[in-house]
């Protein structure tokens, strides 16, 4: 079994995507104890270290190192600040790359970081990695052409040691019209759970910036793109339509009832399976995080099973 090393790991969707894939994790880490709780509930055999990766001084030895840096500088949801100290993190991925010195390593981020303003922290890391002695590309991919049902287009970042004779292909889509199979839609992840799940679901106003931009998808439809601030968690399919009434306008075409998508909605909607566990000793605020922070598995998963048969 190849053996991996994973950084700002969160609550380990990443992770769930490379176990489905045939990984032995030995070492996990992230800041959030929340987000380690939830691990090791679900990936108990692992190393979780919690706290700072910058203290880390030591990792074991592994074929793979990924790592899913905190995006908000790049986000759209987020601060979008290209100067931000949080948009250098990689700088850490890249000190653990050059220590444990893999055959291969994994990176994802929000695809923000292709825009030009960005562009040059985009290129600092590609060059990083090659220095490192790496062969690094890297690709933008959407969720819901792998199984997610949601749309969530992210960046990743492969790279496979120079001194090994394989290539990396990023993996082709698999759902959409005219492929393997059909999107995965809302109705097929949700429609089984309670409309009103009591204490699951955010219950603040709509405010002004939320209807700033249509937040609801139909049923037979992938998600909208799930997020880690409950007051932006896009509609249940049920709430009645948004009608456009002007530029960052937006209004409910009915007064029939109408809420946020639940956090045990979000998490299927993240392509967690129903078996994967969130424990209730913390705020609804807090489980929406971990999850909307989350890497969707089936995505990382068929990111994992593309990598050349080097181990």
């Amino acid at each position: 079994m190849p053996t991996a090393v994973s950084l700002f790991s969160g609550c380990g969707g990443s992770d769930f995507g490379l176990h489905k894939a045939g990984f032995n994790i030995l070492l996990a880490n992230d800041m959030l104890p929340y987000a380690s709780e939830v691990y090791k509930l679900n990936l108990p055999d692992t190393d979780y270290k919690l706290g700072d990766v910058s203290e880390i001084i030591d990792f074991p030895k592994s074929d793979l190192l990924v790592g899913c840096y905190p995006c908000q500088g790049f986000s759209q949801g987020g601060a979008r600040e290209a100067d931000r100290k949080i948009n250098y993190l990689y700088r850490e991925f890249d000190r653990a790359l050059r220590k444990i010195k893999p055959k291969a390593f994994i990176v994802e981020n929000v695809s923000g970081m292709v825009r030009s303003n960005y562009n040059h922290l985009l290129k600092n890391q590609l060059m990083r990695f090659r220095l490192a002695g790496y062969k690094v590309q890297y690709s933008v991919l959407n969720a819901a052409d792998f199984g997610v049902a949601q749309d969530r287009k992210r960046i990743f970042i492969v790279g496979i040691r120079s001194d090994i004779n394989a290539e990396f292909k990023f993996p082709i889509p698999e759902f959409g019209q005219g492929l393997n199979f059909p999107f995965k839609t809302q109705r097929d992840l949700i429609s089984d759970l309670p409309m009103w799940p009591e204490g699951e679901f955010c219950q603040q106003d709509f405010h002004w910036y939320y209807l700033s931009r249509n937040r609801r998808r139909n049923w037979d439809e992938p998600s909208k793109t799930i997020v880690s601030n409950m007051r932006h968690m896009p509609l249940h399919p049920d709430s009645p339509e948004l009608i456009k009434m002007g530029t960052d306008e937006w209004k409910f075409s009915s007064d029939a009832p109408a809420r946020r998508l639940s956090y045990t909605e979000a998490a299927r909607l993240q392509g967690f399976e129903e078996s994967f566990k969130f424990p209730d000793t913390v705020s609804l605020t807090m489980k929406y995080k971990v999850i909307g922070n989350a890497v969707p598995p089936p995505l990382f998963n068929a990111v994992a099973k593309s990598l050349p048969d080097i181990w």
